[in-house]
């Protein structure tokens, strides 16, 4: 297994991925981003996100997008893990724990505090695995969302 910065040629790849993780997450309609999209989000002028791509002798197994965010209170910045997912097939392989591993050693390297990332609550199985790692979970803080209507009517005044 070999874990590698993605390129613009994996585009299409990590968008099925995106696919499949949205599908596992009970959404699957709910991925609207196309190829230029992403394209230009993780290559474009000003990238919005980073991506790398986990191989084994089977193709393309999985793969991470993650960006940069920062908090006020330590005054650095830290790694929001946005998505990570790896195939069925591949699962158990260590996939994800060396993922996790290298994302670690890249915010340590770059001087980021901490790394962040949200899971459902009802996938015990990522959840067990994150808890395995030493991750905790924020309890005491619940996620919002603006969007669609509501964004509108806040951006208007109404």
């Amino acid at each position: 297994m070999i874990l590698r910065d993605a390129t613009p040629v994996d585009v299409p790849v990590l968008l099925g991925f995106i696919r499949d993780l949205a599908a596992f997450e009970r959404e699957p309609d709910a991925v609207k981003m196309t190829e230029p999209q992403l394209h230009y989000a993780l290559f474009g002028a000003r990238p919005r996100a980073e991506a790398l791509v986990a191989e084994t002798e089977a193709g393309a197994s999985g793969f991470a997008i993650w960006f940069e965010t920062f908090n006020t209170w330590t005054g650095t910045p830290a790694l929001y893990l946005e998505d990570i997912f790896v195939v069925p097939a591949a699962r158990k392989l260590g996939i994800g724990k060396a993922i996790f591993a290298h994302l670690a050693k890249l915010a340590v390297t770059r001087g980021w505090r901490r790394m962040e990332w949200s899971v459902l609550n009802w996938n015990e199985p990522a959840v067990d695995f994150y808890t395995g790692l030493g991750a905790e979970p924020l309890a005491d803080w619940t996620k919002y969302r603006l969007s669609g209507a509501a964004l509108t009517a806040v951006a208007t005044g109404g």
